[in-house]
């Protein structure tokens, strides 16, 4: 065999090769993108006092567990949308700091994660998001008391909800402009733009947020970049606040002042009855 022949056949080869981890990558896109725990736990087993466990029924018929909270008077009451791994439990902390402070609670464990039944998938939880803030308005809280509170992957669900429903805030804890936007920095030598089915283009649907927006994130974040933060930012509506935090990674911005940014900036955007 000449070598230029020799040559062809390894392109062809590397050819190959490379549309085999395309095509691998685009079937199995949804097991790279959500990394669920799905260990249920009661959240008195953990010692949070006045959380309890409560399950709904998404249109399709699929459970989902929640974990809720009732709100002191005169208290919003957070919808919450966590992040991509664990579970519940893993955010026990947090809830607490909330619940002790008289927040209502209401956090929704995606379709797969925490004993909730189904799949998870972009258009699976912006349904079942729709689901838990229809069920918070059934029981008279009103949409000016319901505050969205997005965590990471759950600033994606976040956005999409606040795009279509009344709330009286949103909260967005190291959020990213897309879900796109993240997979081109993650596999930049894959074609991700029209291949990925879960896009969450907060970057498109915060136009649309009316309420007052909130942006945390940690200057340090390893895995969603300050600056995807920042860009949302840009494009959200006032009344919106930025706040960033040097020494803040991920998952601990409420460590770095996050928790008590979040009172004052409620205080300051909730209108009074």
């Amino acid at each position: 065999m000449s070598l230029q022949l020799k040559t062809m056949a390894f392109g062809v080869g590397l050819l190959a090769i490379y549309t085999l981890v395309v095509f691998g990558a685009w079937y199995s896109q949804r097991r790279l993108m959500y990394f669920p725990d799905p260990a249920r736990v009661l959240p008195a087993s953990i010692g949070l006092a006045g959380v309890s466990e409560t399950v709904i029924t998404a249109p399709d018929g699929v459970t989902l567990v929640t974990w809720t909270a009732k709100a002191r008077p005169g208290m919003p009451t957070l919808l919450y949308f966590h992040g991509n791994a664990g579970n519940l439990a893993s955010r026990a902390n947090r809830v607490r700091r909330y619940t002790d402070a008289g927040f209502g609670l209401l956090m929704l464990s995606y379709r797969s994660y925490g004993g909730s039944g189904g799949s998870p998938s972009e258009a699976n939880n912006v349904t079942d998001a729709r689901v838990a803030y229809d069920r918070l308005t059934a029981q008279g809280i009103k949409p000016r008391d319901i505050v969205l509170y997005g965590e990471s992957l759950g600033t994606g669900v976040a956005v999409q909800l606040a795009a279509e429903k009344p709330v009286g805030a949103v909260i967005l804890d190291a959020p990213y402009t897309s879900m796109v936007e993240m997979a081109a920095l993650a596999y930049p030598f894959i074609p991700v733009r029209p291949l990925l089915v879960d896009r969450y283009e907060s970057d498109r649907h915060i136009a649309k947020v009316k309420a007052p927006v909130l942006v945390l994130h940690g200057i340090r974040d390893g895995v969603i970049p300050v600056a995807m933060g920042r860009a949302l930012y840009a494009k959200a509506n006032e009344p919106k606040r930025l706040e960033t935090y040097p020494e803040g990674r991920h998952t601990d911005l409420d460590d770095h002042g996050a928790f008590a940014a979040v009172q004052r900036w409620l205080a300051e955007v909730r209108k009074p009855d």
